[in-house]
């Protein structure tokens, strides 16, 4: 069973700055891609920024600047590195993991989601 456990997040003032990280765990050949996701009040689930196993990123526009995501590969760890927030940042920051689990090319793959963090911006 593939575990996904985010941590980092909390309150913080406007313009101020949190660090999540999300460890993933498991029976795990390879993890293709790690990405955050976040959902606010109201709001559909959407995507934050996502790092593939190469190292290439994709940002939402609304964080393009802001937001720094990178990975720990040995460590199968991700981390969101939140500059300049935002009262709209304000969601809840889900983890997200795929990759394969065995290694086969058509072996079982996975696609977990952590249980999210709250981050909250105050104005």
């Amino acid at each position: 069973q593939v575990q996904v456990v985010e941590s980092g997040g909390g309150l913080v003032q406007a313009g101020g700055s949190l660090r999540l990280s999300c460890a993933v765990s498991g029976s795990i050949f390879n993890i293709n891609a790690m990405g955050w996701y976040r959902q606010a009040p109201g709001k559909q689930r959407e995507l934050v920024a996502i790092i593939t196993s190469e190292g290439s990123t994709n940002y939402a526009d609304s964080v393009k600047g802001r937001f720094t995501i990178s990975r720990d590969n040995l460590k199968n760890t991700v981390f969101l590195q939140m500059n300049s927030l935002k009262p709209e940042d304000t969601a809840v920051y889900y983890c997200n993991a795929q990759g394969r689990l065995d290694p086969i090319i058509l072996g079982r793959q996975f696609n977990s989601w952590g249980q999210g963090t709250q981050v909250t911006v105050s104005s």
